[in-house]
């Protein structure tokens, strides 16, 4: 689901305005479009009301990045300019997995997941992507360090995504298939992922995905990265962002995961849609709830 139906999703599910949300899907293209843009558009930003991008969007303009640029092409790199009052900042993506889809989730996904033995650990392994490069020797060190700390969990569950390489599910394969504490979803069936979500009692992942990551971290439970090192350009700078909002922790292998850890949880979804909110009663398209 793209971002700007999860937006929709949300203020569907949150504030049932069921006027509100036909308007706001059926002139999308005529109106609404020129009031909200998921994402930094790479164009003009005067151009539209309002703008919902990830602060790590704007790194171009920080002085590091500035000298990663040549100087005759720093006028092509988008944006050009910090971002004004009709831009929202958030951390990471937006997402449908609010306290509520979360309840949903755990009760859908009960009987599978609530026998299993504590601690549960849940392992999702995205893809490399160019700013975010890895492949064997990754998912060797993962392997071993899931090896190292499998003594500390009751369970251990692990997804691949669709950008997953076949020879790094591999090496996780041929390590855990034939472990009784270890389960791999192996893509046929129903997709665990938010049930997972709701059900694990820590994270690790890998730091190449900002939705997974972003998703996890709406949870309020431990998330461990892993690879974050591998990360370049403004996704190095997500990274370091959560680090120093103390969301995620990196994943070393000697974690007991059975000690747990806190954090404010991210929130972004739910301000996001606030401020598409406020800023269409700023119309008169919404009066009240």
């Amino acid at each position: 689901m793209d971002r700007f139906s999860i937006l929709l999703f949300y203020l569907f599910k949150t504030f049932k305005w069921f006027s509100f949300l036909f308007i706001f899907c059926d002139v999308s293209f005529k109106i609404f479009t020129e009031m909200q843009q998921i994402q930094h558009p790479r164009l003009n930003l005067n151009r539209f009301d309002l703008v919902i991008t990830p602060c790590h969007d704007y790194y171009p303009l920080t002085p590091e990045a500035q000298d990663q640029i040549p100087w005759f092409l720093r006028s092509w790199i988008t944006p050009r300019e910090p971002p004004d009052s009709n831009v929202v900042l958030t951390v990471g993506a937006l997402h449908q997995a609010d306290s509520a889809a979360l309840r949903i989730a755990a009760s859908l996904w009960h009987d599978e997941l609530a026998p299993l033995l504590k601690p549960l650990l849940v392992v999702n392994i995205g893809g490399p992507t160019r700013n975010c490069q890895y492949g064997e020797d990754l998912a060797k060190q993962l392997t071993e360090m899931l090896r190292n700390v499998l003594w500390s969990c009751g369970s251990l569950r692990i997804s691949f995504s669709r950008r997953t390489p076949e020879k790094v599910a591999k090496i996780l394969m041929k390590e855990f298939s034939a472990n009784p504490k270890v389960y791999i979803w192996d893509g046929r069936g129903s997709n665990p992922h938010m049930g997972h979500l709701a059900w694990a009692d820590a994270f690790v992942i890998t730091a190449d995905s900002v939705s997974m990551l972003s998703e996890a971290c709406s949870t309020g439970k431990p998330v461990y990265v892993v690879g974050a090192e591998q990360c370049t350009w403004k996704f190095a700078e997500f990274q370091k962002s959560l680090h120093e909002r103390g969301v995620v922790r990196p994943f070393t292998g000697k974690e007991d995961i059975s000690e747990t850890w806190s954090y404010p949880p991210l929130n972004d979804s739910a301000e996001a849609a606030s401020r598409v909110i406020e800023a269409a009663a700023k119309r008169g398209w919404i009066t009240h709830a």
